[in-house]
């Protein structure tokens, strides 16, 4: 079994012989682009993938049918520029893709770029007719926003209605906003404003519509060659998983484009998928953390400078979406973004700097009778430059004993959208709760199977102990509550988990590559995966994640979300279970705990609305078609009001918890105005979080 060093020895050896083979022409005629650089660009990744990739595809006509069908979903997702017979002719090359490949070829490429680049600058022409007229917002007509059930238009006659309908829906959301902004306006007493009518507020929507579309085009105008093969040569990667993909060197540069650091924004991660700007992760700490609205699997269509014009960054580049987003501190952005269930919502985020105070470990004491210690861990953070930085082990453990020392009798560890981070802090944390022994197991694409062992036989604290999670927690998060379940040694509480049980690594291809090549670099970087985590039990947490012991309606878990939803992800196995002997100290009696929490939650009418809040998320999520008379639209959006309000007050029904600082942390944060503020909203959440108050009632009454 070759090691991952001894692979990339044998990858770079390799590919210097494959490219030193070819012949290329140094430079092109303008003297400034060297000639043949894409065909190194491809040949280098093809072969970095066969060689070092966790599982190497047969690059044969199978994979060509997927990466052609990944890339004209990425071509045209929303099916608004391509005709049936422009498929019909790139799909004469479905099968040669794996050939062109080995070749160095771009030759589909290169027609379907012209192609799409030429039905682009014709549809210019649809958007400024149809926009010039009024629409008739009584006529009964509907639209699919699913760009997977859509067809292709057999003509121009079908792809202009197809237009037609885009442009109208898109109008209906703006003024049915504006109808609603001026109801508000007039019920108020103090109200001066003008009344405008519904053909003045249907001619401005139009306008802004029509605004926003000039925008889009510009920047549509821009999109280069380069950055469509970006697209091309993550379809082939993205074939062989979701987590792998190639990076040109700005894009290495803002590697997961996360608005953090250095950099004032919001806060979130982004990904182009599917001609669609979507949130992967929201950054702890950061504004739109703070806010609460913006969500993993948010789709972002608009955005707009404050009270500004919206501009549409739906088939956007994602650099030019994030100039958009990003921002001095203190202004704000005015996201629109499309829901998983189908529902649009504009979200306003005041940009800032992430508040560092709110990514790391803080605790509180929920004194319910007994005294229930209650820890947020937001994501395993670590300092890997050793630079004197805090580690979330560490934090973590110093939390727990200032919660044993103001007399905690249980303790929920809540690690709800912690999207993971460093594995030995995970690997840390769990020896915190057990003796010595494995926690997690590590396996190459080679075969060898490595195991991460607690080595400390001290165990901090032996009490009851409950772990949340939700569908946003992911990697180390699953680890650790993985570890603590197979080790029977926590009661899992919560919705199945996001089941992302894959390690990735960036390999440089500028280092990769010998000195002969240097007059074409920069080429950018390969991230690929090398490793797959595996529970102590055998079984992987790749797909399927962690299903809780105890699992609590969840709105969003009724939604298609999750590693599973991703094509061409890994798919779950079984190694041999590690060696391991579970908690001894004492026994948990799960189905005795479910039956109660059963119980429980069948009598509590938030977890009843919850419910039903999440079963009409999934009917509007199914049904992805919308009306586009106005009255049938406000009626939609009458009834979904109603049934959010319904759930917030249920919200405001909830049991307070009895929640408090230690007397420590009072003290620290004594005289900082911000960091009091902070502290005020982290328990007002608390207090009232029906799922923190089934974790403390399953300690209570529970976990014997």
């Amino acid at each position: 079994m070759l090691s991952l060093t001894t692979r990339l020895k044998i990858f770079l050896s390799v590919l210097a012989v494959v490219l030193l083979t070819g012949s290329f022409i140094l430079y092109s005629k303008n003297n400034s682009t060297p000639a043949g650089k894409n065909e190194i660009l491809i040949k280098a990744l093809m072969q970095g993938l066969s060689t070092m990739h966790y599982k190497p595809e047969k690059v044969d006509d199978s994979f060509s049918k997927k990466a052609f069908g990944l890339y004209l979903d990425r071509l045209d997702f929303n099916k608004k520029f391509l005709l049936e017979s422009d498929v019909a002719m790139l799909r004469k090359y479905e099968t040669q893709l794996d050939d062109q490949l080995r070749a160095g070829s771009f030759e589909f490429f290169d027609i379907s770029a012209d192609l799409i680049e030429k039905r682009t600058k014709e549809s210019e022409a649809f958007y400024k007719e149809i926009l010039s007229k009024p629409f008739d917002f009584s006529k009964e007509e509907s639209i699919e926003l699913d760009g997977k059930k859509l067809k292709f238009a057999k003509d121009k006659n079908e792809l202009k209605e197809a237009w037609r309908k885009q442009l109208k829906y898109q109008t209906l959301v703006r003024l049915a906003d504006m109808q609603k902004q001026q109801e508000k306006a007039t019920a108020s007493a103090d109200s001066k404003e003008t009344r405008k009518t519904m053909e003045q507020m249907e001619a401005e929507a139009r306008e802004k519509v029509m605004t926003a579309y000039n925008e889009l085009y510009k920047r549509l105008d821009q999109v280069t060659r380069d950055d469509r093969r970006s697209t091309y040569i993550n379809a082939v990667a993205n074939v062989y998983d979701p987590h792998t993909g190639y990076f040109p060197p700005k894009a290495k540069k803002d590697f997961d484009i996360e608005f953090t650091g250095r950099l004032e924004g919001i806060g979130a991660s982004l990904q182009e998928k599917d001609g669609q700007i979507k949130v992967m992760e929201i950054v702890p700490g950061s504004p739109s953390y703070m806010q609460g609205d913006l969500k993993p699997g948010d789709a972002i269509q608009k955005v707009a400078q404050g009270s500004g014009d919206a501009v549409l960054v739906e088939g956007m580049r994602l650099d030019d979406a994030i100039q958009l987003i990003r921002g001095k501190k203190g202004t704000e952005v005015r996201l629109t973004v499309r829901k998983p269930d189908g529902s649009t919502r504009i979200i306003p985020i005041v940009r800032d700097v992430i508040v560092f105070e709110e990514t790391y470990a803080q605790s509180a004491m929920i004194d319910e009778k007994q005294k229930i210690g209650y820890i947020k861990l937001p994501g395993f953070y670590a300092d890997f430059e050793r630079k004197g930085g805090r580690n979330s082990g560490e934090d973590v453990k110093a939390e727990v004993e200032k919660l044993k020392a103001a007399g905690m009798q249980g303790l929920v560890l809540d690690l709800r959208n912690n999207g993971g981070g460093s594995l030995a802090d995970a690997v840390e944390m769990a020896g915190l709760f057990v003796d010595q022994g494995p926690i997690v197991q590590i396996r190459t694409s080679a075969g060898k199977t490595v195991v991460l062992d607690d080595r400390d036989p001290e165990v901090q604290y032996t009490g009851p102990l409950v772990i949340m999670v939700n569908s946003n927690s992911a990697s180390a998060s699953e680890i650790l509550a993985a570890a603590m379940q197979d080790y029977k040694r926590a009661v899992i509480v919560g919705t199945p988990t996001f089941g992302k049980g894959t390690v990735q690594q960036f390999v440089e291809i500028d280092e990769a590559l010998p000195s002969q090549f240097d007059p074409y670099k920069p080429f950018g970087a390969l991230k690929l995966t090398i490793q797959k985590f595996y529970r102590i039990n055998g079984g992987t947490t790749q797909l399927r994640g962690v299903t809780p012991d105890v699992i609590l309606p969840d709105a969003y878990s009724y939604l298609e979300f999750g590693e599973k939803e991703q094509e061409y992800a890994l798919p779950f196995d079984e190694i041999s279970p590690a060696r391991y002997k579970p908690w001894s100290r004492a026994k948990l009696n799960i189905p005795a705990i479910q039956a109660s929490s059963k119980n429980r939650i069948s009598d509590s009418e938030s977890f009843k609305l919850i419910q039903q809040s999440g079963e009409r998320l999934k009917k509007l999520a199914d049904n992805t078609s919308r009306s586009l008379s106005m009255a049938k639209y406000m009626e939609e959006e009458k009834k979904s009001e109603a049934a959010n309000k319904q759930l917030e007050d249920a919200q405001k029904n909830v049991p307070v918890l009895n929640v408090a600082r230690l007397k420590t942390d009072l003290q620290t944060i004594a005289g900082d105005t911000a960091k009091m503020a902070r502290n005020k909203d982290f328990l007002k959440s608390l207090q009232k979080d029906v799922y923190v108050e089934e974790a403390v009632a399953i300690i209570k009454n529970d976990i014997k």
